[in-house]
């Protein structure tokens, strides 16, 4: 974590921003365009399938880290940033800025896998499958479940990132390591809700796809849109406190606050699926 903070020192805030931004953006171009190669119609990778999917999210983020790297911590998502500051690994001065730079990217990288396939979208009819292109969206729609889903998917993610900072690796290996990791939770917990396990991957391309003119488009489901966000921000929080508290045996303030809070947010969404059932 030292190393970490020395080097938020010797890169300015511009180059750092500037890395989020096109990181963020190399990360969905590949992630949402692999998504649309297999979803939309007469595209040669049509019927591709989850494994398909999975493996190039998964390398997605790597590249992301890779072109980014160099110029910022590479986090590529707000609930990794939020869970470092948190973990008291990145300073909170920057979580704001590496956030608004998460989401520009994430609506640059979308936009931009929306004119790569522009002639497919009108060959496309199912509308919620070109909304899966942009966003994540429940294989069964029950808030709780997949807003547990979405924590913990998120909680593996920032845990697995602070043990992997544990570690020694050689040089250049360690985004090969987050992109497994990112494969691994796709495989085992993506089937439910699709893992988006960052707000940016999901809100930002979202917003691409409400404000874009795509041809035949639906809705953009808002109702469902907060899953994606909140549930990623709680689990990354929890990861990282969770990671001071197992491991350093730190259980500060806020682990206890995000933990309630936690609850709570459950228990709502209880309340949201026995109003859903009843209607």
């Amino acid at each position: 974590m030292k190393k970490e903070l020395e080097k938020m020192i010797d890169t300015s805030l511009a180059t750092q921003f500037l890395g989020e931004v096109i990181g963020t953006a190399i990360l969905i171009i590949l992630g949402a365009g692999v998504v649309a190669g297999v979803s939309l119609k007469r595209s040669k990778a049509e019927n591709g399938g989850w494994v398909v999917i999975t493996l190039a999210w998964g390398l997605g983020v790597t590249m992301g880290v890779y072109v980014s790297g160099y110029m910022s911590m590479a986090h590529l998502n707000p609930a990794v940033t939020i869970g470092m500051a948190l973990a008291g690994a990145f300073p909170w001065n920057y979580v704001l800025p590496y956030i608004i730079a998460q989401f520009i990217g994430a609506f640059i990288g979308a936009t931009l896998v929306w004119l790569h396939y522009y002639p497919h979208w009108k060959a496309t009819e199912d509308k919620p499958t070109k909304l899966g292109v942009f966003a994540t969206a429940p294989a069964i729609r029950h808030f709780t479940s997949n807003f547990f889903g979405e924590a913990l998917g998120t909680f593996i993610l920032v845990f697995g990132l602070l043990s992997l900072g544990a570690n020694s690796f050689s040089d250049g290996l360690n985004p090969l390591v987050v992109g497994a990791l990112i494969i691994a939770i796709g495989m085992s917990l993506g089937g439910t809700t699709g893992y988006a396990i960052n707000p940016a991957r999901d809100l930002g391309p979202r917003i691409a796809h409400f404000v874009w003119p795509i041809s035949g488009k639906g809705g953009s489901d808002w109702g469902y849109s907060w899953v994606p966000v909140i549930g990623p921000i709680m689990g990354g929080a929890l990861g990282a406190l969770g990671y001071n508290a197992i491991i350093n045996g730190d259980f500060g303030m806020w682990f206890w606050v995000f933990a309630v809070l936690f609850i709570l947010i459950l228990i709502l969404t209880m309340q949201l699926d026995k109003k859903k059932d009843l209607a």
